[in-house]
C-alpha cells in the first residue's frame, strides 16, 4: 500500500467530471487501498479519485472511529449514484474536506439516501436508508466525482466569510 497525494482547492482535476469505471481490474482495487490508507493517514472519512489526481468515478469511505476502538468498516465504491428517499428531511450539518483543509462550513444535504454502486469484487450493490454522517460522505465525495465542491453549497455570508482563505488555497496551486 501508498499513500498518496491529496489535491488541494485550487488543483484543476478537482473541477472536472470523472469517467464510468467499465471493470473494476486488480489495479483498481489497489488504488482504492491506496486511497483508504491515505484517507486514514489524513484523518479523513471518505476520499474520491478526483482528490489524488484521477478523473474516475472511485469513492472510499469509511465513518468508523478506529480511534475510539470502532473496527474499520470500509466501504469501496465505483460508480456511485445516490438518490434521495421519500421521508427523507434536509440536514445542516458543518461540513469540511481534505482538499479544503482547515474550513468547516455548514451545508445542508438530503438526510437520507439510497446509493447503488460496484463493489471491489465487480458486484452490484444497494444500501437504502443512510443517513447522518455516512449520508453525507456519500454525496459529499460523489460530488467530488462532478467536480462540484463542498464550498459550492454553502451561503452567500460563508463564501464572504472564507473567500480570502479559499483565494489564498487556490494562489498555492496557481
Amino acid at each position: 500500500m501508498a499513500l498518496l497525494d491529496i489535491r488541494t482547492y485550487g488543483d484543476d482535476v478537482l473541477r472536472k467530471k470523472s469517467g464510468h469505471v467499465e471493470k473494476v481490474t486488480p489495479e483498481l482495487v489497489q488504488l482504492a487501498e491506496d486511497m483508504l490508507e491515505t484517507m486514514y493517514e489524513a484523518a479523513g472519512c471518505g476520499l474520491a479519485a478526483p482528490q489524488i489526481g484521477k478523473n474516475i468515478r472511485l469513492v472510499v469511505i469509511d465513518i468508523s472511529r478506529p480511534d475510539d476502538g470502532d473496527e474499520k468498516h470500509p466501504f469501496i465504491m465505483f460508480n456511485p449514484e445516490w438518490e434521495e428517499e421519500p421521508d427523507s428531511e434536509p440536514v445542516t450539518v458543518e461540513e469540511g474536506c481534505l482538499s479544503i483543509p482547515e474550513i468547516w462550513i455548514n451545508v445542508t444535504r438530503p438526510g437520507k439516501v439510497t446509493v447503488r454502486y460496484t463493489d471491489e469484487k465487480g458486484e452490484a450493490r444497494e444500501i437504502n436508508h443512510c443517513e447522518g454522517i455516512f449520508a453525507r460522505a456519500i454525496q459529499h465525495e460523489s460530488d467530488h466525482l462532478d467536480g462540484k465542491l463542498f464550498v459550492d453549497k454553502i451561503s452567500p455570508a460563508d463564501r464572504s466569510l472564507n473567500e480570502s482563505k479559499l483565494k489564498k488555497m487556490a494562489k498555492k496551486k496557481g
